[in-house]
């Protein structure tokens, strides 16, 4: 190691093993994380992945994934989810109905080396604020509950190789975590800022290559097969029908464990080099003190990147100084100077989603009109409490607005609420109806953050 990477090593927050095992394997079976599943993993099980499998790879595990008390477990969660349902038309209500009948079919197949994915439905979802769309792919329900279960099986094995700096789809971490230690670095003085976008990530992940780091851990060639078979699995859409020959289907239950695993190395290198990446999912932005280390770790990416058969986004990677006006955007906030608030596209989803529950043409009582809006607010505020101040009082504003101009409809007059109409109905007159005002929570917040 160079000694810059050595002085970055130096300065770098302490992180966890990323080696470190379940804690039931650690500590010889009297404990297990609630996010290990027990249908799947046995006592014996986490002994030998604490203890290590024979050359570091799992050769049997497709006789774990059909046993029909794991696709029973699966299957509720799938259902907790409450997705739609795929081509076969099948809801999850439907399927419940002859649940074990369903559950002993598709273990039978599963066993028998007869199951076949089936094509999966794709819908373009509109981008927030964008005229752009995106895909999201909608598997049916008896091939989720197989990707359910599978991941259920194959999670806890590839944990114990993923790093402290992905946050993204894993047990006991998300996006909070994430912007917490963003915050961190920034205050330590890490201001240079490598944002990076990998361009069109989860469908250009090549299949090989993927597979290759799926068989470093896993040679049953049963779970194998079944992999691809979902990565190959046929797309059904409005123009036409067709095979992906790289990627992973957005949408589907596997796809963020693949993902993960395919950026694992990148993970690796950029910590063995000393560098403080912070990744969830494709989304990830390097902090470093100097712009010639960013510059360093750019290339290092880069480079990284290409052999791994991705692109960078040309116009979204960017080097960034955070103490300066332009900032960056990571994980809905935007961060410049020294404060964070909502991102341009987090502020207008919100503001599509407040549109919709308040047209003025709005024919029901107006305290449930607001019972639906504060359950969006109190939602987004959850996320977005730590913003500057000065972010909530526009909002709120501008949803008081939306309401008079219901009850101004219903007077007969046209146009949105203004003038007067802030006389005949004040901000008391909203706050007596239990409207959420963001101002009001988010002053509580920070009192309550004083104690």
């Amino acid at each position: 190691m160079s000694q810059g990477s050595s002085d970055k090593e130096k300065n770098k927050p302490d992180r966890k093993d990323p080696q470190a095992v379940p804690e039931r394997a650690r500590r010889g079976g009297e404990t297990q994380p609630s996010w290990i599943e027990p249908n799947a993993w046995t006592d014996s099980m986490l002994k030998a992945l604490s203890n290590g499998v024979k050359g570091g790879k799992w050769y049997s595990l497709m006789d774990k994934l059909y046993r029909v008390k794991l696709l029973r477990s699966a299957f509720y969660k799938v259902k907790d989810n409450n997705g739609a349902a795929g081509v076969d038309h099948v809801t999850v209500d439907h399927y419940e109905k002859d649940l074990e009948e369903n559950l002993q079919k598709l273990s039978k197949e599963l066993q028998e080396d007869t199951y076949s994915p089936r094509p999966i439905k794709r819908k373009w979802i509109p981008k927030p604020g964008r005229s752009e769309k995106r895909p999201l792919g909608i598997p049916t329900v008896r091939d989720r509950i197989v990707q359910t279960a599978l991941k259920d099986l194959l999670e806890p094995i590839f944990e114990r190789e993923f790093t402290d700096n992905s946050y993204g789809f894993r047990p006991n971490r998300g996006a909070k975590d994430a912007l917490r230690e963003l915050q961190n670095l920034l205050s330590e003085g890490y201001i240079y800022v490598v944002d990076a976008d990998i361009r069109s990530y989860f469908d250009n992940i090549p299949h090989d290559l993927l597979m290759e780091r799926v068989e470093k851990r896993v040679t049953d060639n049963g779970i194998l097969s079944l992999i691809r078979s979902f990565l190959e699995v046929e797309i059904m859409e409005e123009t036409g029908n067709w095979t992906p020959e790289g990627g992973t289907p957005q949408g589907a239950v596997i796809s963020p464990l693949l993902a993960n695993i395919y950026l694992n190395p990148l993970d690796h290198l950029m910590e063995d080099k000393g560098f403080n990446m912070i990744r969830y999912a494709d989304d990830f932005v390097v902090l470093c003190r100097t712009k010639e280390e960013a510059r360093e770790a750019l290339k290092v990416i880069n480079d990284w990147i290409k052999k791994a058969g991705l692109k960078l986004h040309p116009d979204k990677t960017k080097l960034v100084d955070a103490t300066k006006r332009g900032g960056f955007d990571f994980l809905g906030y935007h961060f410049e100077r020294g404060y964070k608030w909502p991102r341009k596209k987090s502020e207008q989803k919100l503001k599509d989603s407040i549109r919709n529950k308040t047209p003025r043409t709005y024919g029901d009582n107006l305290e449930k009109c607001i019972s639906g809006i504060n359950k969006t607010l109190e939602g987004w505020f959850e996320y977005f409490k730590h913003s500057h101040y000065t972010t909530f009082g526009p909002i709120d504003k501008w949803i008081r607005m939306r309401l008079r101009s219901i009850l101004r409809k219903r007077m007969g007059n046209k146009g949105r609420g203004r003038g007067r109409d802030h006389q005949r109905w004040p901000n008391s007159y909203f706050h007596k109806r239990g409207l959420f005002f963001l101002v009001e929570a988010h002053r509580k917040e920070l009192e309550s953050s004083k104690r």
